[in-house]
């Protein structure tokens, strides 16, 4: 067992990340978390990972639980990234099997709980956008509405958001390419509708800038979005709405796509392919959150129910 200052052992552990190809948001993510328990330990005089213990890491979570208001769904991401970390030193052998301290640490349980937009509340948003786009906001208000509608048409993923381009859209074959987590390539099929607003968004981009980047959301220097800048668009627009009963984020717009999906009778299968989920069982929450919304589908739409067996 050899024992190295904690601060040493991250930077490592990022360089073994960024030399593997990791997305940069998967990277982000981790160095997020690290920074944050690193600031943690430092604090109370913990500076080589001789010092990390499972006790260390449990009352760094109930820091976060207390001062940071961290949810169940906050600290299991957390718990994750610390775990992939620890498992990292033990295979470069700072740690050893039996002294990983995040070994014993368990995932807390989580409330199942997705939130998702009403048709209501999907018309607030777009007609706001609509209504700016006749003002000196054009380009912002085009771009946001674009974003909305396209999150809304696809369900992808924030990341998967803003690293979009032009080349992974097929205007003619209505299918966009998604390069997702671990970099796994997936086809999603487009409506017409959504097909025609990103045609015409592209054309706007084209005139405006006078050169189209090569990615399909940018900012007022036609340089690509980052994650945090459409947080921050999101931010501006809950100010705005006021909603209270739902979280506006790029996720709820995932959960709203794959809500409308199965309550107008797509199946599960579908579902898990285009949202580019790995196992079954990550589609199968939405299925057991409504089921009784499906159970309904069912009984209007199956074979059966319209067949006189008298």
């Amino acid at each position: 067992m050899v024992f190295i200052l904690f601060k040493f052992a991250i930077q490592d552990f990022l360089d073994d990340r960024k030399f593997k190809n990791l997305s940069p948001e998967t990277l982000k993510g981790y160095e997020i978390t690290l920074k944050e328990f690193h600031n943690y330990c430092t604090d109370n005089n913990l500076i080589d990972t001789s010092d990390i213990t499972p006790r260390v890491i449990k009352n760094y979570l109930i820091h976060c639980q207390n001062e940071r208001s961290n949810n169940p769904v906050t600290l299991n991401h957390k718990i994750r990234n610390l775990k992939i970390f620890f498992n990292y030193l033990e295979e470069i052998e700072i740690y050893d099997e039996k002294n990983n301290p995040a070994k014993p640490i368990p995932y807390l349980k989580e409330d199942v709980k997705i939130e998702v937009f009403t048709d209501y509340q999907i018309r607030q948003m777009l007609t706001y956008y609509r209504r700016l786009k006749t003002r000196d906001k054009a380009f912002w208000a085009y771009r946001d509405y674009t974003i909305i509608v396209t999150l809304l048409g696809t369900g992808i993923r924030l990341g998967e958001l803003v690293n979009l381009q032009w080349r992974h859209i097929d205007f003619v074959n209505q299918v966009m390419t998604i390069f997702g987590k671990k970099r796994i390539q997936r086809s999603i099929p487009l409506t017409e509708k959504l097909v025609k607003e990103l045609a015409e968004f592209k054309v706007f981009c084209e005139r405006y800038f006078g050169k189209l980047n090569d990615y399909v959301f940018v900012n007022s220097k036609n340089e690509p979005m980052t994650a945090d800048a459409v947080k921050c668009m999101f931010k501006r627009l809950k100010e705005i709405m006021n909603f209270r009963d739902v979280r506006l984020s790029a996720h709820t717009f995932r959960h709203t796509f794959a809500h409308r999906f199965l309550m107008n009778g797509g199946d599960v299968f579908s579902l898990q392919k285009i949202l580019g989920h790995s196992k079954i069982e990550m589609t199968m929450r939405y299925v057991a959150l409504w089921g009784t919304a499906l159970k309904e589908q069912n009984e209007k739409y199956n074979p059966l129910s319209k067949l006189d067996f008298v």
